[in-house]
């Protein structure tokens, strides 16, 4: 038995369940701190077969990203504490990580804005912005963007796409994430201008 029918088998007994909602919540907070597989992966399915629920899914999985993306700051935040010192002494020096911090406090929303779109770990931008000590609204304003656009967009596609949905993701998924990107890059330097 293949990888992609197990995977099938148990996204729909997973559709299926009476815990759907919570299990999406809670594995929308696992891949966003630990999980490596995307959660579109049941998440799109999901869409199409509870179409009824389709904003509610949406939600939960920006939610437990969130909370996720708390948990993945705290991380960085307290981990950091205990043991930066350490790291500085031992792969950087004081000065370079003085400049890293400045940079993130300076160009951090838009650093966690544009990872959480892109296909980059998302663990990156929330361990980068609790070891930095970004400024906590900030960095969940921009976890609240980029989730939502990412969460939303598929609800939204699944909404006018239908059956359809899955394979017009996996066509245009790189396309539209680009769009996306150079969207936000756009807005970042006209931002920057004023």
């Amino acid at each position: 038995m293949d990888f992609s029918h197990t995977l099938k088998q148990k996204t729909q007994r997973f559709i299926n369940s009476r815990h759907m909602l919570k299990a999406l919540t809670l594995a929308s907070f696992l891949e966003s701190i630990i999980v490596p597989i995307p959660l579109e992966t049941i998440l799109v399915p999901l869409m199409q077969a509870k179409r009824d629920k389709l904003w509610l899914l949406a939600f939960l999985a920006t939610l437990g990203c969130l909370l996720g993306a708390l948990a993945g700051y705290a991380f960085g935040y307290y981990l950091f504490d205990l043991i930066g010192d350490w790291a500085i002494a031992n792969f950087s020096d004081q000065q370079t990580y003085e400049h890293v911090k400045q940079q993130m406090n300076v160009e951090g929303f838009w650093f966690v804005l544009m990872v959480g779109i892109i296909p980059i770990p998302f663990q990156i931008a929330m361990l980068a912005a609790g070891a930095t000590q970004y400024p906590l609204h900030l960095f969940l304003l921009a976890a609240v963007i980029a989730r939502s656009l990412r969460y939303f967009g598929l609800a939204l596609v699944v909404y006018f796409a239908g059956n359809q949905a899955q394979q017009l993701i996996a066509r245009y998924r790189w396309k539209a994430v680009a769009a996306l990107a150079l969207g936000i890059l756009l807005i970042w330097f006209v931002v920057k201008q004023f």
